[in-house]
């Protein structure tokens, strides 16, 4: 846990709200820590739809308290159409949240508080459209810190991976359901907040159903991937995240991307600020912050760009379980990236299992039965907590495993490890999941890596086509970027199966892919030793400035985190709770309720049972109104659609004031 610094160089004055007035008449609702001293100072602004009155007030002065403590104006801004903003918001990472942002950043500029400088800080949705923001170039913003983000939309998101439909689509749109319809507090904007909870729940729409439609990467998701011409971002960027967030592997790409000044940092983490990590070691990422900004913002000399431009922690081996209090390993730099130190180390797959050696011959076949991906844990998109997949040998049951010789000296990686694979299909859609896994002498596997590739997107995510069966094609599995030591004694494995439920929605047809040996291969970014890895500089303990008060209550929960396999009949249900708390803020006399969660259905043999199904309730007690909303939904599918339902019903005071469904078909395109 972070240590609370109560006394700062700054005494602090907070400001509940200001309105940013925007060109068309909409105001932006904001909250601002202000050093309490004359003069003007650099600004820091977060840009985020979750509500900064009531959805993340318990955390957010423990940031920017510390930040305007140093120095520094800090604001909070609701994205049009959340929290206390005016407006509707239709989607995330539009085109009008930019303009917005770039709009935003020019008015906190010309304020009497502030020097003319701004910077963008922000974790996942505020780390994306910092990014996005920074590609428009406002002439105010002097950098941008993002954390938890990506560079591509289709590529590192909660949609699509390799193609493949990601477990996460649905479920993160149930979960913005949630959210998009409550109501601004009238403590805020006064008499109106009736009228603006009207407008929200009108336009509520599940956003699933856009996202569905553009099966591809189209031009929707080329819109904010800032991959699409990284020469317009020109500011200094610090990208950071987390092995066990799955945005990790963004990190790199903008390393190698970008042109301007920038920094990497990856840790152990999941999907959380460095200061604040349910995985252990915490840094004192606040003062990071400091670093970054007082030197681009305030050109103070605090020595962190003569670091290395690329700094994570290399973890070591662990045996495999489900949940990690800690990561042991040790901070490891690269001057550049991509590093020409990384060696490509190329290892084929050999007939009888054997990974590495000279190249065999020969083919091998699988087609995985649907149970195999169960034990694949969450995959580190949903806050602080991260899940690890367990021992890989259930999943390896349903795989084709390819095991090196024990190890005769340490290897260490860092990069993306990749699968080569030469193969051809007995259907015309099928998807492969790799995993790269560290086999211990007693036989326990854990896992590495994990790459996802839709067979129809083999030469492009933009145009699928459709696999001639029998065919031989060639294709690469691109694994997340990762960070990794196999001791010596250790022995390296790659996993290959043709589903990986619930994580990747399963083709239309059971698929048999086989594998040209030999000829297919894991390629590793082995990573050599470096003398000045022990000189870098070591990170301070964690710290933030005190945050305003809040209690917890026990919350029920709609259904455990658990995983059922019914061997009678071939049914899988694997549920996740979701957003499960009641939070009681007496500063606002608010209490705030929640309860979710989000199961997935198979029935193995059948690849068209497959079905997500999420619930929500979210209930806002206030002085002057209870607000209770309730969502439900699901997906299923047949060989040439999918199909989606949702439910909508919304009480103030337990009277019903809103009800709506949808119902959708949608043509599958190739997955």
């Amino acid at each position: 846990m972070p240590t609370t610094r109560t006394a700062l160089p700054h005494k602090v004055k907070v400001v509940e709200n200001i309105f940013i007035p925007l060109d068309d008449g909409t105001r932006l609702a904001a909250k601002v820590w202000k050093p309490d001293a004359p003069g003007r100072f650099p600004a820091i602004l977060e840009y985020i739809p979750y509500r900064k009155r009531d959805g993340t007030r318990t955390r957010d002065q423990g940031m920017h308290m510390y930040l305007a403590g140093h120095g520094y104006v800090c604001l909070r801004l609701d994205i049009r159409g959340s929290g206390d903003s005016d407006g509707l918001i239709d989607d995330e990472y539009t085109v009008q949240e930019q303009l917005d942002g770039v709009e935003a950043i020019a008015w906190i500029a010309a304020q009497e508080w502030c020097d003319g400088q701004v910077s963008m800080i922000g974790i996942s949705w505020g780390g994306f459209n910092g990014l996005q923001i920074a590609a428009r170039r406002p002439a105010a913003l002097s950098t941008v810190i993002t954390v938890g983000s990506a560079d591509d939309r289709y590529a590192t998101d909660i949609h699509w991976v390799g193609g493949c439909l990601s477990k996460d689509n649905f479920d993160w749109a149930a979960t913005m359901m949630a959210h998009n319809d409550l109501p601004p507090d009238p403590a805020i904007v006064g008499e109106r907040w009736r009228e603006m909870w009207q407008a929200r729940m009108n336009h509520q729409y599940p956003w699933i159903i856009h996202w569905m439609r553009h099966q591809r990467r189209d031009d929707y998701w080329k819109q904010g991937s800032v991959c699409e011409d990284f020469s317009r971002i020109t500011i200094p960027v610090y990208a950071v995240s987390g092995w066990a967030d799955n945005y990790s592997e963004s990190v790199p790409r903008l390393l190698a991307g970008l042109s301007g000044p920038r920094l990497g940092l990856i840790g152990p983490w999941a999907h959380s600020y460095p200061c604040d990590a349910a995985v252990k070691p915490e840094i004192g990422w606040l003062q990071e912050v400091l670093r970054w900004c007082d030197h681009w913002m305030k050109g103070r000399a605090t020595g962190i760009m003569d670091e290395p431009m690329y700094r994570v922690w290399m973890q070591d081996s662990v045996p495999p379980q489900t949940c990690y209090l800690e990561r042991p390993g040790r901070w490891v730099g690269e001057d550049c990236w991509p590093s020409p130190r990384i060696e490509m180390r190329r290892m084929p797959l050999n007939p009888h299992g054997a990974l590495g050696g000279a190249p065999g011959k020969g083919r091998i076949s699988i087609c995985s039965p649907l149970w195999v991906g169960a034990g694949a844990g969450e995959i580190g998109r949903y806050g602080g907590d991260a899940e690890w997949p367990g021992d890989q040998r259930a999943d390896d049951g349903g795989s084709l495993v390819f095991v090196s010789e024990p190890l005769p000296e340490a290897v260490e990686i860092l990069g993306a490890p990749l699968v080569e694979l030469t193969f051809s299909s007995d259907k015309p859609q099928a998807l492969v999941a790799a995993r790269l896994n560290d086999v211990m002498a007693d036989g326990r596997s854990s896992r590495v890596g994990i790459g996802l590739l839709n067979l129809t997107h083999r030469d492009s995510h933009e145009h699928a086509t459709a696999l001639e069966p029998g065919k031989a094609y060639t294709a690469t599995v691109e694994m997340d970027d990762i960070a990794h030591r196999f001791p010596a004694g250790h022995r390296i494995s790659v996993s290959l199966s043709t589903t990986y439920w619930p994580i990747a929605w399963p083709s239309p047809e059971l698929a048999t892919l086989s594998v040209a040996l030999g000829a297919s291969r894991l390629v590793l970014p082995v990573r050599p030793p470096r003398a000045e890895d022990v000189t870098l500089r070591e990170f301070d303990p964690p710290e933030v400035a005190h945050n305003t008060p809040s209690t917890s209550h026990p919350a029920p929960t709609l259904h455990p985190r658990r995983v059922m396999h019914d061997l009678l009949t071939g049914k899988m249900t694997v549920d996740f709770p979701r957003w499960t708390y009641v939070k009681e803020m007496p500063d606002i006399s608010q209490t705030h309720a929640s309860t979710g969660m989000a199961r997935y259905e198979i029935t193995d043999g059948d690849p068209l049972s497959a079905r997500v199904v999420t619930e929500n309730k979210v209930e806002i007690r206030r002085p002057d109104a209870t607000i209770t909303h309730r969502s439900s939904g699901s997906m299923s599918c047949d060989a040439t659609h999918f199909t989606i339902d949702m439910d909508l019903v919304l009480h103030e005071d337990g009277k019903q004031v809103f009800a709506r469904s949808w119902h959708e078909r949608i043509p599958r395109d190739m997955v």
